[in-house]
């Protein structure tokens, strides 16, 4: 009888410890985790070493893939007062080339006298990158020009006929002419002598 007694014990025993287990274990969702009460400081980003700030009289300035204002693109903008840490300086010092993330090689170029270079050091001479292939320039087909060209007819300009030769008169010297002939007063007196001569033998054969 006493090991018929013991048995259920037991198995009373242990059920009464699950049930003790399973009320005494804390709830793992009921459990808070404290929240801090200080502020997580932030970290202001101030360009280490040299660094270019836009002159306050610009409203902007252009940043540029190589130091010239013909031949590279703009990539982008700096605004009025932004800074950008300073890298290296063209040739002859009118360009000055920064960081600038988010265009091919994060690095850009910006024209020295729109901005201030802070620290006063001597930046690297850094050489020009090559300058950017040209776009192909679209060329029209010339047969396919032609069908959207309408044709005319050439007007036919008027015969020109030319004028006849100009008749330009010649003059003669009179001195050299009047020399050559006989005096008009004489020729007058010789006819006039030989009619009176000839009524004087008229006269005389009657």
């Amino acid at each position: 009888m006493l090991r018929i007694w013991i048995k259920p014990s037991l198995w009373i025993l242990a059920a009464v410890g699950v049930v003790g287990l399973a009320l005494g274990s804390p709830v793992q969702g009921d459990v808070m985790a404290q929240q801090p009460t200080g502020s997580v400081p932030t970290v202001t980003g101030t360009p280490a070493g040299p660094f270019i700030t836009v002159n306050l009289d610009q409203d902007f300035v252009n940043v540029r893939s190589g130091p010239s204002s013909y031949f590279y693109p703009r990539v982008g903008v700096l605004l009025s007062g932004q800074s950008a840490p300073a890298i290296g300086r063209s040739p002859g010092g009118d360009w000055i080339m920064i960081s600038y993330p988010g265009v091919p090689g994060n690095v850009g170029w910006i024209y020295a006298p729109n901005v201030s270079l802070t620290a006063q050091v001597f930046l690297p001479v850094v050489d020009a990158p090559p300058t950017p292939t040209p776009l192909a320039t679209p060329t029209i087909d010339p047969t396919l020009a032609a069908a959207f060209i309408e044709p005319m007819t050439p007007t036919r300009l008027p015969t020109f006929t030319p004028p006849a030769p100009l008749a330009i008169p010649t003059f003669v010297d009179e001195t050299s002419v009047r020399s050559s002939r006989v005096p008009m007063g004489l020729v007058i007196f010789g006819l006039g002598f030989v009619g009176i001569f000839g009524a004087l033998i008229s006269f005389l054969r009657r």
